[in-house]
C-alpha cells in the first residue's frame, strides 16, 4: 500500500451531474480542483440513468411509429426487433457521453481520481479524505473546501432485493439478456413509467403496482388520469391503492401478493422491478464522525447548499429532493459560486421542472392545480387539447393536452402540467416564464410561431382567460 499527499483549493467527492459540473465551474474560476469518482464519469444520469434510458425509449418509440407506419403511408409487413442490439445501442450511447465527461475533465484540468472517498479529518480549513482504488492503494487528499456529490441508489423493500436475476432494479432492468415476456413493476414515478411504456412497446406484457391512489403521484390529477387511460388503452394492468405484500422467486419466474383495502390477490411474472424510490449514498464516507446534519438519510443543506460542518457542502441527490440531474447541476454551480463569494441566488423549487419519457411524454412546473388550492390561492385553469393543434396532428401525436394554472387576482404563473407529444422540450419555455415571474399578459402577448407544437402552450393560457382560439 503507497501513500500520497495531494493539497487542492477544492475536492468533489462524486463525478455525476452535480459533481463534474461543479468541477468545470471551479475550474473556471481558477480553483485548483480535484475530483473523486469511484465507478464512471457522469454518474448514474449518464451511465445508467437519464442518458440510456431515453436511447432505450427512442428505440421503443421507432417500433411504435414502424407498427403504425401504414398510417404514414408506408407498408412495412414484417421486420426483426434485435433486443440485444437495443440493450447494445444504449450502453454505446451511455459509454460515448462518459468519455465525453473525462475530455472535458482534462480540457479543464481537473484532476480526477478513481476510488472510495471517505471523509477522515475536518477542521476549519482543511478537509482530508483518504481515497482507495480498486488495487487498494491508499491516497490522502486535502483540501479547503469538500463538495459532497455522491448520489444515491435505488431503494429495496424490507422483505425483498434486487437480485439482478429476477428481481431487477432500474440499473438491471437495463441490460436484460432478452426481453421477458412479463414484467411486474412496483412503482410509478417516472422511473417505474418510464420502463413500463418501454417494455409494453416491445410486446412485453406489464402490470403496474402503486401504493398511491394514482399513478405518477406527483403529478397533477388530470396528467395523472390521462396516462393512467393511456396505459390501459396499451394493455398495460395497473392496479392502483395496492400494497406489495410478499414476493416469492422461483427458478425463471416470480410470485407476488399485493393488498387494496381487505382484498388480496396474487400476481405472476418472468420479471419483478423495484421502482419505490432512492436512498442517498451516505455511507462509508466518514460523516458520522463530523458535525453534518442529517434528514430522512439524506444530507441537509441551507440555500447556498452548505452543511452544518464548516467547509462542506453537498448536492443533488445526497441532498433533499426533487431528485434529478439538472437541478444537482445548478446546485453545483451555485455553491461553487458561493465558495468564491460570488453573488448568487435561491433555487427555489417550484421553478424546477420535471420530466417522464414515456409514451406519452409529461412534463410538468410549478403547482399543480390541488396544491395551489391548498395555498389558498383563487385560481384560473386554462387547458388545450392537441387535437386542435396542427403540428401535432401532422405528427400523427394528437394525444395529449396542456394545463396552465393563474393567480385569479395578480395573473401570477403558478403552474404548468402537459402530456403529449415532446412536451419534455415544450416545458423549458415555462420555465422561462417561471423564472421571469411572468403574468397571464406576458404569454398572452408572447408570439408562438406557426406550425409548432409550442402553439397549444398559447392556447392553453388563453384559454384560462376565455379567449381560445382553436377549441
Amino acid at each position: 500500500m503507497s501513500e500520497n499527499n495531494l493539497k487542492y483549493d477544492l475536492l468533489i467527492i462524486g463525478g455525476g451531474p452535480g459533481g463534474y459540473v461543479a468541477a468545470i465551474r471551479a475550474s473556471q474560476l481558477g480553483l485548483n480542483v480535484g475530483l473523486v469518482e469511484r465507478e464512471n464519469l457522469g454518474g448514474v444520469c449518464l451511465n445508467w440513468g437519464c442518458i440510456p434510458t431515453k436511447a432505450l425509449l427512442r428505440s421503443s418509440e421507432v417500433k411504435h411509429l414502424l407498427d403504425n407506419s401504414k398510417s404514414y403511408g408506408f407498408s412495412i409487413p414484417d421486420y426483426k426487433v434485435n433486443f440485444e442490439d437495443i440493450i447494445k445501442r444504449s450502453r454505446t450511447v451511455a459509454k460515448s457521453l462518459s468519455s465525453g465527461v473525462e475530455h472535458l475533465m482534462k480540457k479543464n484540468k481537473i484532476n480526477v481520481h478513481k476510488g472510495l472517498a471517505k471523509i477522515i479529518e475536518s477542521s476549519r480549513d482543511q478537509k482530508v479524505v483518504k481515497v482507495i482504488d480498486k488495487e487498494k492503494n491508499e491516497l490522502k487528499i486535502s483540501s479547503k473546501f469538500l463538495i459532497i456529490a455522491t448520489g444515491a441508489t435505488s431503494k429495496n423493500l424490507p422483505f425483498v432485493s434486487s437480485d439482478g436475476k429476477n428481481i431487477l432494479d432500474y440499473r438491471t432492468a437495463m441490460t436484460p439478456k432478452e426481453l421477458p415476456k412479463s414484467l411486474i413493476i412496483v412503482g410509478s414515478g417516472a422511473i417505474g413509467s418510464e420502463f413500463a411504456s418501454f417494455y409494453n412497446d416491445l410486446g412485453c406484457k406489464v402490470t403496474i403496482v402503486e401504493v398511491q391512489d394514482k399513478i405518477l403521484p406527483n403529478e397533477d390529477h388530470e396528467i395523472s388520469e390521462f396516462v393512467l387511460k393511456s396505459f390501459k388503452n396499451r394493455g398495460i394492468d395497473i392496479h392502483i391503492n395496492s400494497e406489495l405484500q410478499s414476493v416469492n422467486t422461483k427458478v425463471s419466474s416470480v410470485e407476488c401478493e399485493i393488498k387494496n383495502g381487505d382484498k388480496k390477490s396474487k400476481l405472476s411474472a418472468d420479471k419483478l422491478l423495484l421502482s419505490v424510490g432512492i436512498k442517498p449514498n451516505v455511507e462509508d464516507l466518514g460523516l458520522e464522525a463530523l458535525n453534518i446534519e442529517m434528514e430522512k438519510g439524506f444530507i441537509k443543506t441551507n440555500e447556498l447548499m452548505k452543511t452544518s460542518e464548516n467547509g462542506i457542502y453537498a448536492i443533488g441527490d445526497v441532498t433533499d429532493g426533487p431528485w434529478l440531474a439538472h437541478k444537482a447541476s445548478h446546485e453545483g454551480i451555485l455553491c461553487v459560486d458561493a465558495i468564491k463569494g460570488l453573488k448568487t441566488h435561491k433555487i427555489k423549487k417550484e421553478n424546477i421542472p420535471g420530466c417522464t419519457y414515456s409514451r406519452p411524454q409529461i412534463a410538468s412546473i410549478g403547482l399543480t392545480e390541488k396544491k395551489a388550492l391548498e395555498l389558498n390561492h383563487e385560481i384560473k385553469v386554462g387547458r388545450f387539447p392537441f387535437i386542435g393543434n396542427g403540428k401535432a396532428i401532422a405528427l400523427g401525436e394528437p394525444e395529449g393536452f396542456i394545463k396552465t394554472i393563474f393567480d385569479k387576482k395578480t395573473g401570477e404563473f403558478l403552474g404548468a402540467h402537459l402530456v403529449g407529444p415532446e412536451v419534455t422540450e415544450l416545458i423549458q419555455g415555462f420555465a422561462i416564464a417561471k423564472k421571469l415571474e411572468t403574468t397571464e399578459e406576458d404569454l398572452m402577448e408572447t408570439i408562438f410561431p406557426h406550425p409548432t407544437l409550442s402553439e397549444a402552450m398559447h392556447e392553453s393560457v388563453l384559454d384560462a382567460y376565455d379567449r381560445v382560439i382553436h377549441f
